[in-house]
């Protein structure tokens, strides 16, 4: 049996409004073009994982724990659509965390890829036949050190612009939709 294809998606500024450390499931809302692009991914064969850094829990802002039921309201979002997520994964560390627990360098915060090796283990995903889509460049770097073809949303979340070779999208569109159909279309 082939290995599958997936998408990972950054969450917030990407798949969600980016609403920073929102943990309150009834203020999620999907970013512009989401419901089209992730339907397209879907019925294109496409599995679909979130990754996301939640810096918010090594900064003490909200609990680990508060996390699920972002996950619970993102899958029943996604479902009203049709959409099947494959997965949620999610990095709390940081090296400058106030949290002690949590402070550390580690393989699984972006820009690091570990979140979508880990996914891909876990779900028999091909890395060289997915993609990441993300909204800054650590997003970028993540999925080209997994080795992903990646897509930049630029929105203007991006207030870094640290080019390198790593870092640099195979493709920029301003919404899901957009991304979807280039990755369709590709």
């Amino acid at each position: 049996m082939r290995p599958n294809r997936a998408v990972f998606l950054d969450k917030d500024g990407t798949l969600i409004e980016d609403l920073p450390y929102n943990v309150n499931p009834d203020l999620i809302r999907l970013a512009p073009g989401a419901a089209d692009g992730l339907s397209r991914l879907q019925d294109a064969g496409f599995r679909l994982f979130v990754v996301s850094n939640q810096a918010g829990v090594a900064f003490g802002r909200f609990p680990e724990s508060a996390l699920a039921a972002i996950e619970k309201r993102l899958a029943e979002l996604l479902g009203r659509m049709g959409v099947e997520m494959g997965g949620f994964f999610y990095c709390p560390h940081h090296p400058e965390a106030s949290v002690l627990d949590y402070r550390r360098t580690c393989n699984c915060r972006k820009p690091a890829p570990g979140m979508l090796v880990r996914a891909a283990r876990e779900n028999r995903i091909d890395l060289h036949r997915s993609w990441l889509i993300g909204d800054i460049l650590d997003d970028i770097e993540a999925g080209r050190r997994a080795g992903c073809r990646t897509i930049h949303i630029d929105n203007g979340n991006e207030t870094e612009w640290a080019l390198s070779p790593d870092r640099e999208p195979h493709f920029t569109t301003g919404d899901l939709a957009r991304a979807a159909r280039h990755i369709t279309e590709a």
